[in-house]
């Protein structure tokens, strides 16, 4: 053991461990004795928290705690480098953990094989020293940043959508801005495409969730410039960074309480250039219909091909909502459903609607199938 004026408690395994950390005279023994002693908390195990978790667990922070409860699928492997082949099946929190072990097995790992919620979020990150946002939905970043507020814990924000990913650090001083300085107002869930609607380029997650690595690092040992008030842009196609300036508008600090964060985001409404109404038909009647009159209806599923080819509703055509959008697909449906009943689908709802705003501005009128591919396999015959 080694005892110092600098150092408190790193042995020699450690020493040597992090010796190229404290060979840097901005970490050195002091800062990496602050990584022993610091505690992150993770939410999310996929693209984002795989690399973040592998790097911080390497880096020698000593307690990590991983929020999240999905189970390891064969898509999430793409990316999610965390999890292997033989981790299928297994629940993320149980499979990082056991990552981790491998990596540094004096890594403390605390595990919460659940959904962060209102009922939870405040006790289960309060004991954290910085808390890192790698979800993958709206609600959710809503919750971690008013969390992060009411706790006064910094928040290191990444997010990702096909090749694009962006970086931020919210609320690390008094003055710092936090998640609804950039986005004050969620958008609206119909033109959100998931990530496995709107695909993922594999290493893009890695990039991302690695520079948010480095910025808990920084923070914790307080070195160099983190990314507050700053919010980092990256584009993998063009190899890019941009950066642009963060403002905070106080008002949006007061937060005192958690609140239903999937009723807020789901409250807003898209605004269309056009005044119309879509129509929409549950499953249940539209099996109801197939069964009296199939003929007369035209199904279009505007999932993606590989999601198409995997499960779809018989008899129902496969054109992507990116044919759509681009206009290409527009002759074709015109044809099509020049004698038949129009009736769209997708994974639960939201392309299919975007695909029938679209539509209906070239004179294509069509019926919205609620709940989508999701409520068709869980309808009961």
């Amino acid at each position: 053991m080694v005892q110092s004026q600098n150092v408190v408690n790193l042995n020699s395994e450690e020493i040597a461990r992090y010796a190229r950390h404290i060979s840097l005279p901005e970490i050195g023994f002091k800062g990496q004795e602050k990584l022993k002693q610091s505690s992150v908390a993770c939410i999310g195990t996929g693209g984002l928290g795989s690399p973040l978790l592998i790097y911080l667990a390497a880096a020698g922070v000593g307690r990590i705690g991983i929020v999240d409860f999905d189970v390891v699928e064969h898509s999430n492997l793409q990316r999610q480098i965390i999890h292997s082949t033989s981790s299928i099946g297994l629940l993320k929190t149980d499979s990082a953990k056991q990552h981790i072990l491998k990596i540094n097995p004096s890594c403390r790992v605390d595990l919460f094989n659940q959904k962060l919620s209102s009922s939870n979020a405040l006790e289960i990150l309060k004991t954290y020293d910085v808390i890192c946002d790698c979800s993958d939905n709206f609600p959710t970043r809503y919750l971690i940043n008013d969390a992060c507020l009411i706790l006064n814990k910094p928040n290191i924000y990444g997010s990702i959508a096909r090749f694009e990913g962006q970086v931020s650090v919210f609320n690390l001083k008094e003055d710092s801005p936090n998640y609804r300085d950039l986005i004050p107002t969620p958008p609206p869930e119909e033109l959100i495409p998931s990530c496995s609607e709107a695909g993922v380029m594999g290493i893009l997650p890695g990039i991302i969730g690695t520079i948010q690595a480095a910025e808990a690092i920084k923070i914790i040992t307080n070195i160099g410039y983190p990314l507050n008030g700053r919010l980092l842009i990256f584009n993998a196609l063009k190899m890019q960074f941009k950066e642009l300036t963060l403002k905070s508008n106080p008002e949006n600090k007061n937060i005192n309480k958690l609140i239903d964060y999937k009723s807020f985001c789901s409250e807003v409404t898209v605004k269309n250039e056009i005044d119309y109404d879509i129509i929409s038909i549950s499953i249940k009647e539209l099996k109801v219909l197939l069964s009296q009159s199939s003929n007369a209806i035209q199904l279009i599923d505007v999932r993606n091909p590989n999601e198409h080819y995997q499960c779809s509703i018989p008899g129902s055509r496969l054109i992507p909502l990116s044919t759509i959008e681009s206009g290409e697909a527009i002759d074709e449906i015109k044809i099509i459903t020049a004698k038949k009943n129009l009736y769209i689908f997708c994974k639960s709802g939201k392309r299919s609607l975007r695909a029938l705003k679209h539509l209906n501005k070239f004179g294509i009128r069509g019926i919205n199938i609620e709940g989508g591919i999701e409520a068709w396999n869980n309808e009961k015959d």
